[in-house]
C-alpha cells in the first residue's frame, strides 16, 4: 500500500518505501523543527514552513522528472533519495548559520557524506540496494543527472520558489514548475530543456530576483540573521557549544543555548522578542568603495571595532553586513535550440537586464542598537567613505 501525504504546495505527495523508511530517520525528522525561511518569518508571520516540508516538495517533484525522462530505475531511485536528503546537512536556522557552521567546521551543507555515513540513513539506503555515496555525490551536484537535484534550474528551487511564496503571500515566486519539468530532456546524458520553453525557463530566473528583493533579501531578515551570526560565533569561540553539536540542533536548541550562555543572552531575547537592531547605514552599490564589497569574516569583524571605536560604542553594537553580489545560476541553464544545448544567458536578452536588477537591490548596512542608530552612522560614513547620504 502507497503511504500518501498531503501537502499545501503539490497536494498529494505518494511516497515510495525508500522514501518512508528514509522520513522515519531522526535526521530527517530533525528537519521538521528547521524553518524553510529562518529569520524572513520576523516579516512574514506565515512563513512557518519547515525544511521537512520542502524535503518532500522537492522529492515530489524529483519524482515526476525521473518518471517524465523515462530513467532506469537504478538511476531513478538515487535521484528520488537524494531529493529528499537534500537538505538534512543544514544546521538550525539554515542559510543564517552556515557561514559559521563552513567556519568550524569547513563543511557545506550539501557535503554529507558524513551524515550519511554516520547515521540510520545510510543503513536505510544499503539495504535497498543504494549506494550512499552516490547519494551524496548527487546532492553536490555530481553524478549522472546531479543537476536535476542541484544544479542551474532544478527541482529544489522549483519547489522553493512556489512554496517560499504561498507560505509568504507574495505572489512573485509562482512559476510554471509543471511545464519545466516536462520540457526536461536528456541529451548525451545532460538534463536540457526542450525546444520552445525558454520563457518558462526565464520565469523562474525572474521569480527568484523578484523573490531576493521581496523576500530573501528584506532588511528585517538580514539584520536578524546577521545578529545570529554573530550571536553563534560567540557561543562556538567561547566553547560554550562544539561545533558538531551545534550544527545538528534545531532553531529552538539553537535560541536556548544562546539564551543560556551570558554573552549572547541579550543576543536570544532580542531575536526571540523581535526587538533588532537598526539601520544606521543602507548603501546602493555604486556608492560603496570596491574594497568593502562581499569582505571576508576577518576582515567585517575589524571594520565592525574600528566603527565602534570612532562611535564610542561597545564592539556588539554594530554589526557591518556587506553581501557578495547575487549571481545568477538559472542562466546557465541549457535549452535546445534547433536541436542543439544552449546556455539559456546566452538565447535570453532578459538574463542581462536581471543581473542589473539584481545589482540594483543590493545594499551595504550597518546595524546598531536603536539608541546608538545616530552615532555609529556618523561613524561608519566617516570609516568607509561613503558618498551621500548612508540612512536608509
Amino acid at each position: 500500500m502507497t503511504t500518501t501525504i498531503k501537502d499545501s504546495v503539490h497536494d498529494y505527495i505518494e511516497l515510495r518505501p525508500t522514501a518512508e523508511a528514509l522520513l522515519d530517520t531522526e535526521p530527517m525528522q530533525r528537519l521538521r523543527y528547521v524553518r524553510q525561511l529562518s529569520t524572513v518569518q520576523l516579516v512574514y508571520p506565515a512563513a512557518n514552513h519547515t525544511r521537512f516540508e520542502h524535503s518532500l516538495g522537492v522529492y515530489h517533484l524529483a519524482s515526476r522528472a525521473a518518471d517524465q525522462l523515462e530513467l532506469e530505475d537504478a538511476l531513478a531511485d538515487r535521484l528520488r533519495a537524494a531529493a529528499l536528503v537534500h537538505d538534512v546537512g543544514h544546521g538550525p536556522f539554515g542559510h543564517q548559520t552556515e557561514a559559521a557552521i563552513e567556519r568550524h567546521l569547513g563543511r557545506h551543507h550539501d557535503e554529507i557524506g558524513w551524515l550519511l555515513a554516520e547515521t540510520e540513513l545510510g543503513t536505510v539506503l544499503e539495504e535497498r540496494g543504494i549506494d550512499p555515496d552516490a547519494v551524496a555525490a548527487t546532492v553536490d551536484g555530481r553524478g549522472p543527472l546531479g543537476e536535476l537535484v542541484s544544479g542551474a534550474l532544478d527541482v529544489d528551487r522549483m519547489d522553493y520558489l512556489v512554496r517560499d511564496a504561498h507560505h509568504t503571500g507574495v505572489p512573485y515566486g509562482t512559476i510554471d514548475h509543471a511545464r519545466l519539468i516536462r520540457a526536461f530532456r536528456r541529451v548525451d546524458g545532460e538534463l536540457v530543456i526542450a525546444d520552445g520553453n525558454v520563457a518558462s525557463a526565464e520565469s523562474a530566473l525572474i521569480a527568484r530576483t523578484l523573490m531576493n528583493a521581496t523576500v530573501y533579501r528584506h532588511h528585517v531578515s538580514r539584520i536578524a540573521g546577521a545578529m545570529l551570526d554573530r550571536a553563534s560565533e560567540r557561543v562556538l569561540a567561547d566553547g560554550a557549544l562544539e561545533p558538531e553539536r551545534f550544527a545538528r540542533l534545531t532553531d529552538e536548541e539553537l535560541l536556548a543555548a544562546l539564551a543560556d550562555h551570558e554573552p549572547t543572552a541579550d543576543a536570544a531575547s532580542r531575536l526571540r522578542n523581535r526587538r533588532l537592531y537598526k539601520r544606521a547605514a543602507w548603501v546602493r552599490r555604486a556608492a560603496v568603495p570596491e574594497n568593502f564589497v562581499g569582505l571576508e569574516y576577518d576582515h567585517t569583524r575589524e571594520l565592525e571595532r574600528e566603527i565602534a571605536a570612532v562611535a564610542d560604542v561597545a564592539p556588539s553594537a554594530v554589526i557591518f553586513d556587506s553581501p557578495g553580489m547575487p549571481s545568477s545560476p538559472e542562466s546557465r541553464a541549457r535549452v535546445l535550440v534547433d536541436g542543439e544545448p544552449r546556455r539559456l544567458g546566452d538565447r535570453s536578452p532578459l538574463v542581462a537586464g536581471l543581473d542589473a536588477c539584481a545589482r540594483e537591490i543590493w545594499r551595504l548596512g550597518v546595524y546598531a542598537p536603536p539608541d546608538r542608530v545616530d552615532t555609529v552612522r556618523e561613524a561608519a560614513a566617516d570609516v568607509l567613505g561613503l558618498e551621500g547620504d548612508p540612512a536608509p
